[in-house]
């Protein structure tokens, strides 16, 4: 009899997460070809993530938004034009076909019409509030909660999201502040409609459900790259997007004056708040993935390098919440990767505190060699290849760099040849072919 999900080790749940993902299961191969080269492709990135010894160092190319600069578009024209995106993707994913062990479609390509039709405040995109030939969108932070409203996101942080923060980061959900505490909306057979006696609020769900309709355009173009690329035989690996406990609150609310403040102001509120977003945040990333079948989590670090914050800080406010996240994935079986942002040498000995094979490390300015002896018996290592070099370097630049990774990171396995961050200006297609040269040449075990 099998055996029920609480029963499960975390081994167990995590093959039980890979299963699909191991076997292709669903997915309709283009040719054996592709089958092939699927099966491979997935056992090579699952042994380097798992710190086991693949075929060869496996490669993850820095993209970014280079697909469409290489179809002849800019990244304004795929925001607005989702078959465009789909069809650039596309065409650099057949280009690049022999390449690649892993591609990605256009999924973190939002889309500005519905940012327009939201009014979004938190970021700026190309021709609204930057210029038309920006390469991306630009993060607007903000102090979307006032030093005196951490009790109320502490004591009721859904209340707080739907009639403060929302209104104040969305220009279409401003009239949502008027709304009543959603705790009275029970059971009286009224009183839910009477904010819709506002005019600006019927406004507002009418601008949310026109969003959500652009949103399911753009999910269709989406799909069909996705569905394409996997008969390919390109792995589509599912978990969703996590953050550090201490960046919610830093980059969403208090904004990095504000945390910087409320770090010797009113510590402890801080850390009550970020206790309160770690429960939050573990709940729903955990149902997230559970909901998609879910095997790894990806994690941006915005805030805990060694510049923002010193080591005493990032032992009290940054490392405690953000491990207990981790470590509440792995127990349901969930591997995790964390993209280093900024230079994190002053922090290699608290990260790999993890069970072997379960957590990746994206470096981008960390010291490579540090980080292989620091954690690479118990992490996959990733990173380091800089952007600068891949926008402005030549071919054989690029590849020279890889090679001295690879040597330096490559022995005993766990270990990815990836960029340090997105390198969506390069000018030389060359420089993302040299990557597999270099891993094929330098990296075969």
């Amino acid at each position: 009899m099998e055996k029920q999900w609480s029963e499960l080790t975390r081994e167990e749940k995590r093959e039980r997460r890979l299963k699909d993902y191991i076997s292709g299961e669903g997915i309709k191969f283009r040719d054996a070809r592709a089958e092939k080269l699927y099966h491979e492709r997935v056992d090579r990135q699952l042994k380097a993530s798992k710190c086991q010894v693949p075929d060869r160092v496996p490669v993850s190319l820095p993209l970014g938004g280079y697909p469409a600069y290489y179809a002849g578009y800019d990244f304004k024209r795929v925001m607005y034009d989702y078959k465009a995106a789909r069809e650039a993707w596309t065409k650099f994913m057949w280009d690049f076909y022999e390449d690649m062990d892993s591609f990605g479609g256009p999924g973190l390509v939002f889309s500005g019409r519905v940012f327009d039709i939201l009014d979004y405040h938190q970021y700026s995109w190309p021709g609204h509030g930057i210029g038309d030939d920006a390469t991306t969108y630009q993060f607007n932070e903000k102090q979307y909660m006032s030093a005196d409203e951490y009790d109320w996101y502490i004591n009721d942080p859904a209340d707080f999201g739907f009639r403060a923060l929302t209104p104040r980061t969305v220009g279409a959900a401003e009239p949502w502040q008027y709304f009543p505490h959603l705790a009275s909306l029970n059971g009286l057979p009224m009183v839910p409609v009477v904010p819709f006696m506002r005019p600006d609020v019927r406004e507002s769900f009418k601008k949310f459900i026109a969003a959500g309709e652009e949103m399911e355009k753009q999910m269709r173009e989406n799909m069909l790259f996705t569905r394409e690329s996997q008969a390919a035989g390109f792995p589509a690996r599912r978990g969703g997007m996590g953050s550090a406990p201490f960046d919610l609150i830093a980059d969403n609310l208090r904004g990095t004056a504000g945390v910087a403040m409320d770090i010797y102001r009113q510590p402890e509120k801080l850390l009550e708040a970020i206790d309160v977003a770690t429960e939050i945040h573990i709940a729903r990333l955990i149902e997230n993935a559970n909901a998609i079948n879910g095997s790894m989590v990806m994690f941006p670090l915005h805030k805990g390098d060694d510049k923002f914050m010193s080591r005493a800080q990032f032992e009290r406010f940054y490392w405690p919440s953000l491990k207990k996240v981790i470590d509440a994935l792995i127990e349901e079986g969930i591997m995790v990767s964390l993209f280093a942002e900024g230079s994190h040498n002053q922090r290699l000995d608290y990260y790999g505190d993890f069970p072997k094979g379960w957590v990746t490390w994206l470096f981008d300015r960390t010291d490579m060699a540090a980080a292989k002896k620091a954690i690479g018996d118990k992490c996959c290592i990733s990173g380091n290849v800089p952007a600068s070099l891949m926008v402005t370097g030549t071919p054989k630049e690029v590849k020279e760099c890889c090679r001295k990774l690879i040597e330096t990171c490559a022995p005993g396995g766990g270990y990815i040849l990836a960029g340090g961050c997105s390198a969506t200006e390069t000018k030389n297609p060359d420089n993302f072919r040299v990557f597999m040269e270099a891993a094929i040449e330098y990296g075969t075990y």
